[in-house]
């Protein structure tokens, strides 16, 4: 009979082998379910079986997050919700590779996640996003270096998803600078990170389709071009295993581009051309949520606040 933690060792296999997972995404999805399957074995008084995880109902996970919210080692939101989710991505495992399903575990949801004013995502959401792409087991490798590629060109050059998609397999692989046309048929040069342009990198090697050097770079899985409903879908998709607020959109990596540029003293100017806006006052809303996350830390640091 199979247990509980023979299964965690496939999984492990499994992201590490075959989704490519990152060693520091495959240790943390691991630390997480071990302390599920800990407290499910305690919670029981014996070994849990694959077939008991089966059976595990929506009331027994509530109580472990009620568990991992409290005491010496209480988790904060945000890796509570980032725990929910490596559990539901082992049990989509289970079911997919192991044939033991549980509906149950999809009726249980996170906590909600408060997110910065007007619509901008932290540091720490956007890799979240990006990591939590490689825990779906229905996708196929290239489209998860696909959707990690998208998701990183958006955040690290401020795109909007239909310049991000506008990019042609001429592109790649890129160099320093992109020549993006935007609104207004306002053309900009936009700096290339060396973190994007190895994610175009990685997905155009295992790019299973032969184009042609004027067609979308990215393409949907029966060969089409990539529509921006995908794209916000799966971001729609991915918060919500995070918990995330639906402020977390693509278009919200834009907007944290800009705020995290404020926040490291670039002036307005440059991140307007960066941006391609056509006025400096549309800019000025960022001052905005760099004001608000000043005024928070003040809050949290200052000994009168």
């Amino acid at each position: 009979m199979t247990s509980g933690r023979q299964a965690l060792v496939a999984w492990h296999d499994y992201l590490e082998h075959e989704r490519r997972a990152s060693p520091r995404t495959v240790r943390a999805y691991g630390d997480n379910v071990l302390a599920y399957l800990n407290f499910l074995e305690r919670h029981r008084g014996e070994t849990v079986t694959l077939a008991a995880l089966g059976a595990i109902t929506a009331a027994e996970l509530r109580a472990y997050l009620a568990f991992r919210r409290t005491g010496e080692d209480a988790l904060a939101p945000r890796s509570l919700s980032q725990s929910l989710s490596s559990i539901r991505a082992f049990h989509r495992f289970l079911d997919q590779r192991l044939n033991t399903p549980n509906p149950h575990v999809e009726l249980v949801r996170g906590p909600r996640l408060k997110v910065g004013l007007p619509r901008p995502v932290t540091e720490d959401q956007a890799h979240g996003l990006i990591q939590e792409i490689g825990a779906d087991p229905d996708r196929e490798d290239w489209e998860v270096a696909r959707d990690e590629a998208v998701l990183t060109l958006l955040w690290g050059c401020g795109l909007r998803i239909s310049e991000g998609l506008s990019l042609r397999r001429r592109d790649a692989p890129l160099g320093e600078s992109l020549r993006i046309t935007g609104k207004g048929g306002k053309t900009r040069i936009v700096p290339v990170l060396d973190a994007v342009r190895e994610a175009i990198a990685a997905y155009v090697a295992v790019l299973p389709f032969a184009l042609s050097p004027d067609e979308p770079l990215f393409r949907a899985r029966r060969g089409g071009p990539l529509s921006p409903r995908h794209v916000q879908a799966s971001v729609q998709i991915l918060r919500g295993r995070l918990g995330l607020s639906d402020r977390v959109t693509p278009h919200a990596l834009r907007h944290a581009f800009a705020t995290h540029l404020l926040g490291a003293g670039a002036d307005l100017r440059s991140i307007q051309d960066l941006l391609g806006h056509a006025s400096l006052s549309t800019t000025q809303r960022y001052t905005e949520v760099d004001a608000a996350g000043l005024m928070a830390a003040y809050a949290r640091a200052h000994p009168h606040a």
